[in-house]
């Protein structure tokens, strides 16, 4: 009987101990049922290259997991565990990031950040042209390109991607000078522009955008002056001056790259305002030589023309027929212009003047 009585009393010693037990557990559930994350927080890590990445990383104190909720477009939240980082790419913009951390009970925090991402100003703008003005550009942190040729009124840029080459463009034969123009875009606001005054004929030297570059060879001197004799066929202001000077080579002369190739669509005929001072250099010989074509034909030394000085004092104009030269093919491209002057003899200190070098019919 006695013992019976304390097996009884084991057994409800334990009832209540195991009662306690549970009691408490309870309670401990419950206040773990409110418990929370504390200081959500993010990391904004904003790529530079106009890329729009940014690497996102949340924070919070007691977050078992987040979800980041981009604010841009239609794309589905990120689930990441803490210390973990997402990405998504933006385009140029103000956007509102939301953090939702989710606590070991589950209950769940949210906050949101402002995020603005500003595109870089492309660098380095580079842009090369070919004969046959094929146009190619290259920039850091340029996305793609607009390509405007300047020969039209109102002209809607052309777009050309990374690494492209637009094909040959054709200017018109209305003159210029023409300013061909490249703009670099980041791919949002931000943009980078290289302009060129490009140099083909007619050739007046009264632009001072234009570059009138004429490299020389056999001593000889070529330089853009004030207009020695403003009257009759030429009042403009400024002038070439071309001098072949004491003992300069037979073969002296200027050569003169340029931008917009010299079309013989547009015409075959070159004329030219020349002002020659001394008497004595009537009879002498102006050259007029095209080199370089475009596609090679023909080649060098064939669209050669040669024209006297018929007087001295005034402004005349000499005319160079290149329709007389069966060896030029129609439609042929120039990309060179060659001065020479009294290529059958030495210099003796001779000046001219020229002016106005045009093509024509």
């Amino acid at each position: 009987m006695k013992k019976i009585k304390s097996i009884f009393s084991f057994v409800l010693l334990l009832a209540v101990t195991i009662s306690c037990t549970v009691e408490g557990i309870n309670k401990d559930i419950d206040l773990l049922g409110t418990d929370s994350s504390a200081n959500v927080n993010k990391i904004f890590d904003i790529s530079t290259d106009n890329s729009g990445i940014v690497k996102i990383t949340p924070t919070a104190d007691g977050a078992t997991s987040f979800q980041v909720v981009y604010g841009e477009g239609t794309e589905l939240p990120a689930t990441i565990a803490p210390g973990a980082s997402t990405t998504h790419a933006y385009p140029e913009g103000k956007y509102t990031v939301k953090i939702i951390a989710t606590s070991i009970s589950g209950v769940k925090t949210e906050q949101t950040f402002p995020l603005e991402v500003v595109y870089r100003v492309p660098e380095k703008l580079k842009v090369t042209t070919s004969w046959e003005m094929k146009v190619k550009a290259e920039a850091l942190y340029a996305k793609s390109f607009l390509v405007y040729y300047g020969d039209v009124a109102n002209e809607v840029g052309t777009p050309m991607a990374i690494d492209q080459e637009l094909p040959a463009h054709t200017y018109p034969a209305t003159g210029g000078p023409f300013v061909l123009k490249v703009i670099a875009q980041s791919g949002g606001a931000a943009t980078a522009q290289w302009t060129k005054t490009l140099f083909g004929l007619p050739i007046d030297f009264e632009s001072g955008a234009v570059d009138y570059f004429f490299g020389t060879f056999g001593d000889v001197t070529f330089s853009k002056v004030a207009n020695p004799n403003a009257a009759g066929l030429n009042t403009s202001a400024t002038v070439a001056k071309y001098t072949k000077p004491v003992g300069a080579a037979t073969w002296s002369g200027t050569y003169s790259p340029l931008n917009i190739p010299v079309n013989f669509t547009y015409g075959k005929k070159i004329k030219v305002l020349a002002y020659n001072p001394n008497p004595v250099n009537i009879g002498k010989k102006l050259n007029i030589e095209f080199e370089w074509a475009v596609d090679g034909a023909p080649g060098n030394g064939i669209a050669v023309l040669k024209a006297p000085f018929a007087t001295s004092g005034a402004w005349e104009e000499i005319v160079f027929d290149y329709g007389t030269i069966s060896g030029i093919p129609a439609g042929a491209k120039f990309t060179q212009l060659v001065l020479r002057y009294n290529d059958s003899d030495s210099g003796v200190g001779e000046v001219i003047y020229l002016d106005n070098i045009r093509l024509t019919n």
